[in-house]
């Protein structure tokens, strides 16, 4: 069975899978990723500080470029390359437009302080 790999602070959100196929189609997710509830990435790659929306699906061999944008409840097709800092949505995923480089690094950093926040909560208990 092919590999996951993943990256430092990468958010994967409840209900989201991660799979690969067999043998060949591993899934590589960078650092600063985050997957939001109930998303499907599959025998993908996605780069450094991406966002996947929720209900997203993004299948085999996708490469997800660094800081890009998956809308909510897109369906990214099998091969699909996404450039860096490009929103797509849609079923098919279709590009949107371009984002700004510090809209990725925001997504990273507010992860990050939840989950500073998480850890004083529980050491309240």
């Amino acid at each position: 069975v092919a590999y996951i790999r993943m990256g430092n602070r990468v958010n994967v959100q409840d209900g989201a899978c991660v799979h690969v196929t067999y043998e060949t189609g591993p899934t590589n997710i960078e650092d600063d990723v985050s997957i939001g509830h109930n998303a499907t990435v599959h025998a993908c790659t996605i780069r450094r500080g991406a966002l996947i929306g929720m209900g997203a699906t993004v299948l085999d061999d996708a490469d997800i470029g660094e800081g890009a944008i998956v809308a909510a409840g897109a369906l990214v097709l099998q091969g699909t390359k996404i450039g860096p800092h490009e929103i797509w949505g849609g079923v098919p995923a279709k590009f949107i437009k371009k984002t700004r480089p510090d809209q990725a690094e925001s997504f990273a950093a507010h992860y990050v302080g939840y989950s500073k926040w998480y850890l004083e909560e529980d050491k309240k208990e």
